[in-house]
C-alpha cells in the first residue's frame, strides 16, 4: 500500500469505504430491514456506479445469478453487489477498479454448496466473461444454492 491511500490503522480509502458502506448495510437491516426490491434497486445501483470494465462483467454475472437461482435476494455486501439467501451472502461480485486490482472477483461464501472433497476454489478471478465463462459460472451458482 501506498503511504498516501493508508491511515494510522493501515487499510486503505477503498477499504474504508468498503466498511462504511458495510455498516450503513448493516444498520438498514437492524432498523426493520429494507424491502426485497428496495436492496435490489440498491445492487443494481452499486453496478451501474461501476467502471465499464467492472460494470459490464458485474451486469453479465447479475444476469446469469437471477436466471440460474432467482431465489436468492440480490442486496449489496460492502457496497459491492452480493445474493443472499435467507439474509446469509452465497455469492458475491467484486469489482477490480475499487481496490486497484487487476481483476474482478467472483467469490461464494461458506452457505455455497461448492463442497467438493476436502478442498476447492471459492474465489475466482474475471477479466472477462466469455461463453464457455458464462457455462462455467452459470454450473458454480446452480451448485452453490444446492
Amino acid at each position: 500500500m501506498s503511504g498516501d491511500d493508508t491511515t494510522q490503522g493501515g487499510f486503505s480509502d477503498a477499504e474504508r469505504e468498503a466498511m462504511r458502506a458495510r455498516a450503513d448495510e448493516l444498520r438498514s437491516e437492524g432498523r426493520g430491514g429494507k424491502k426485497k426490491a428496495d436492496e435490489a434497486q440498491k445492487c443494481l445501483d452499486a453496478i451501474a456506479a461501476m467502471p465499464d470494465a467492472d460494470r459490464v462483467l458485474a451486469e453479465r454475472v447479475h444476469a446469469i445469478v437471477v436466471e440460474v437461482a432467482p431465489e436468492l435476494a440480490a442486496k449489496t455486501w460492502y457496497g459491492m453487489p452480493a445474493y443472499a439467501r435467507d439474509g446469509k451472502v452465497v455469492v458475491f461480485f467484486q469489482g477490480a477498479a475499487k481496490f486497484e486490482a487487476r481483476y474482478a472477483t467472483l467469490g461464494f461464501n461458506d452457505t455455497a454448496a461448492l463442497d467438493d472433497g476436502t478442498m476447492w476454489p471459492t474465489a475466482f478471478a474475471l477479466r472477462d466473461i466469455t461463453d464457455d465463462d458464462a457455462a462455467r459460472i452459470t454450473e458454480l451458482v446452480r451448485r452453490a444454492v444446492g
